[in-house]
């Protein structure tokens, strides 16, 4: 179990929350804000700007009382920022009065900031380029090419693992590759020490393949001294474009309080050619043999483009801003009060005069050049350029940074200082925010894609590893509800979605499959009382006309549950649910127009298992077996788990005479859910046809006891009594069955006066 984050860790992941979801309103990807904010407001809920955020997505994707319901709190505890979300969302509700005194509230606090402009962020004008292969990717699933939306959503996740939407195409998709392909595990990051105890090191800083999150403090500056500050969110970098760039971060290209973009290398500007060059040993007359001698510290940033190896750091962006970032830091808590008084070393004397000459591959001294360090001031590069004309050399690194692959020096332990200990727990920690929000989105992943794949049981082993404060949030518990019903565990189901309800009254989302549950469980009062709430809150949503199609089946009211059913289709065209459930409810009137129904909803979404059953249905009534057969291994291929599928293969199967086979795929069913009461009495019925009488008696007494009011159970086991010779308890069983179906007497009458052969016939099976 993934396990709960750390006090000190708290405000580094508020930070990349924020920045999360705002990124994600920014590209308009408001179900991908909303699952963001639900985990930000789950983890904390007493904070206000997780519920601010909640609200703004719950808002922005159309879900207005469910937003409402979280700004509408007592007055005590209610700020001026849920006031202005709360005027919003009275405003889409047509509640303007409402909306006026909320508005009026806000301007009587002298303190009010606007929630928009009260935390520093990065808004583009643009999206990244993960959000428009997302959009591409989505767009390519509802125009029905699989292969183009499979690629898009993939190409998306790789540029940034956090798009939830493009995770979500996949799964309609049934395409989703392993987990560990989209999302690989990632190492613990490790604090970073003095020289001594972490000699080798290396800084992750990017979230995902392509994906960056930018540290905390500097308002998308990458190039300042990076110092975080917990109480303002960073800005969130979606994704950098690829190719060569002179800057990460674009936004500062237009900032002209930064002094160091002046001297960066831009794409006309080439790079220092030395960074490219292999790396050069140190002369052996150096004064290095001797270890580190007092040098004249200058800028400690400096360092590590001498110390480089081969590989340019300016062949990867994001290392190279993480570079200049973190040794400006460690520059300014590394100074020393004075740096008079060092003599010249012994190396420099020696090969003074040797400086006006160009580099070799076989040179052993090592020159620096101006243009590679982008983080020195103007006065610094310009005293380079003097005295590299001059031949003079500058100290070389300590020999223990040359060994290091980090982009910054780490101070000797005689100068680790305290400032330099804090900054590396912060990094430590933001490094961990990262890591822990990557994992919580990899468990999450893992969970959708099992139930996506029809695979219920890993779908609740992989939810059960979530942190706690996630497993009661509304997103954990529709996606247990669901894998209950998936497993026909109505129970289980009906308490998933009733504490759904609880935490978010006002909910649309997965209703349709809950008023479905009410109708297999025959709760024709909560049905019904759904479907008032339903219609209510939205009533141009495709939920509320299925759940009031479902109370008017339940009622035996097919007109008019067909009518509701058809009225969701039409408001909501990719509704497949709504065409299946037209399907079921005209089959027994219609089966040409059933069949329209079901290839409807196929068209919707190919993967619609029920529609693929309720055409094998059809073809079956038709005495189209082939067909029939055919249409019910498509569903099962879907949904490999579903026992009433296997059990209509098995059917299938028998009705063209294959009877070992069909016994073999109902002992599969069994196996797979043996308190299914429908694929036992049918393997009982044909355990009866292969005069498998003993066998037969178990699976009909078992269910005699689970539903013992079944006449077609009570008949069935009358008739196998009666098979192996047993009279008494035919005679108590035929009695029983007699008091439970009266209409059924002269089928027992014929049972009574046929002979022992003729009984196991098929003619003589009720149902």
């Amino acid at each position: 179990m993934q396990s709960e984050p750390t006090p000190s860790l708290l405000p580094y992941l508020c930070q990349r929350f924020q920045s999360l979801v705002w990124s994600c309103l920014d590209s308009d990807l408001t179900k991908t804000a909303v699952f963001h904010a639900e985990r930000f407001f789950a983890m904390a809920p007493t904070n206000h700007e997780s519920r601010h955020l909640y609200a703004m997505a719950l808002l922005r994707e159309g879900q207005t009382y469910s937003a409402l319901c979280l700004v509408n709190i007592p007055q005590d505890v209610q700020c001026t920022g849920c006031l202005e979300i709360k005027a919003k969302c009275c405003t889409a509700l047509g509640r303007h009065r409402q909306a006026r005194e909320a508005l009026e509230a806000t301007l009587q606090d002298t303190n009010y900031v606007s929630i928009a402009s009260s935390s520093s962020r990065v808004s583009r004008p643009f999206p990244e380029e993960a959000v428009l292969r997302c959009r591409s990717g989505t767009m390519a699933l509802k125009g029905n090419l699989p292969e183009k939306a499979s690629r898009s959503l993939q190409d998306a996740l790789v540029l940034n693992p956090h798009l939830w939407e493009a995770f979500e195409g996949l799964c309609m998709l049934g395409s989703v590759p392993e987990i560990d392909e989209i999302f690989p595990p990632r190492p613990v990051p490790l604090k970073r020490g003095p020289p001594e105890e972490v000699p080798v090191k290396s800084i992750p800083v990017a979230t995902g393949a392509g994906f960056f999150t930018p540290d905390t403090g500097n308002a998308g500056n990458l190039f300042r001294s990076w110092k975080p500050d917990i109480s303002q969110p960073q800005p969130f970098r979606m994704a950098p474009p690829l190719g060569p760039r002179d800057s990460i971060a674009t936004n500062d290209s237009f900032n002209p309080d930064n002094s160091f973009q002046q001297h960066r290398p831009t794409r006309s500007q080439p790079v220092n050619s030395g960074a490219s060059q292999p790396q050069i040993s140190r002369p052996l007359s150096s004064a290095d043999e001797a270890g580190p001698m007092p040098k004249r510290l200058r800028s400690t940033t400096r360092q590590p483009e001498a110390t480089k190896p081969s590989k340019s750091i300016a062949d990867d962006p994001l290392k190279k801003t993480t570079s200049s970032r973190t040794t400006t830091g460690l520059g300014k808590s590394n100074a020393h009060p004075s740096v008079t008084g060092i003599p010249m070393r012994r190396s420099t004397r020696l090969l003074s005069g040797t400086g006006a000459k160009p580099p070799s591959k076989n040179s052993t001294t090592r020159r620096r050049a101006p243009t590679h360090n982008r983080t020195r001031s103007a006065t610094e590069s310009e005293r380079d350029e003097d005295t590299s004309t001059l031949g003079v050399e500058y100290p070389p690194s300590p020999p223990s940074a040359a060994y290091s692959p980090r982009s910054e020096v780490s101070p000797s332990p005689s100068t680790w200082t305290s400032a330099q200990e804090q900054l590396a727990q912060e990094e430590y920690e933001s490094e961990l925010a990262d890591y822990y929000l990557y994992n919580l989105t990899r468990n999450f992943a893992s969970a959708a894609r099992a139930l996506a794949m029809y695979d219920s049981q890993k779908c609740l082993e992989e939810l059960e590893q979530l942190p706690h404060v996630h497993q009661n949030s509304p997103w954990v518990l529709a996606m247990v509800g669901k894998a209950h019903f998936e497993r026909q565990d109505y129970a289980s189901a009906e308490r998933a979605f009733t504490a759904v309800r609880t935490l978010e009254p006002h909910r649309l989302w997965d209703m349709e499959v809950y008023s479905t549950l009410l109708w297999h469980l025959q709760r024709s009062v909560e049905l019904s009382f759904l479907a008032q709430e339903l219609l209510n809150i939205n009533p141009q949503s495709p939920q509320a006309w299925i759940a009031i199609g479902n109370l008017f089946s339940l009622q035996k009211e097919r007109p008019q549950a067909l009518t509701c059913f058809r009225r969701a289709a039409q408001l909501d065209p990719t509704c497949a649910y709504a065409y299946t459930l037209s399907g079921h409810e005209s089959i027994d009137e219609d089966v040409e127009k059933s069949m329209n129904f079901f290839q409807s909803a196929l068209r919707a979404d190919p993967r619609h298992y029920n529609a693929w059953y309720g055409l094998g249905s059809c073809y079956l009534r038709m005495s189209k077996i082939r067909l029939a057969e055919y249409h019910y291994r498509k569903a099962m291929e879907i949904h490999p788990r579903n026992a009433v599928l296997i059990g209509c293969v098995a059917l299938a199967v028998e009705r063209r005479g294959d009877r070992e086979g069909a016994l073999t795929l109902f002992d599969e069913a069994v196996r797979l859910q043996p308190d299914n009461a429908l694929v036992r009495y049918r393997r009982a019925k044909i355990l009866i046809a292969m005069r498998r009488y003993t066998a037969a008696i178990k699976d009909l007494t078992y269910l005699r006891s689970t539903t013992p009011e079944e006449s077609n159970v009570v008949f069935q086991l009358a008739k196998a009594y009666r098979l192996v010779g047993d009279e008494v308890n035919f005679a108590k069983t035929l009695a029983v069955a007699r008091d439970i179906a009266p209409k059924n007497l002269p089928k027992m009458k014929k049972l009574l006066e046929m002979v022992k052969d003729e009984v196991g016939d098929d003619k003589m099976d009720e149902g």
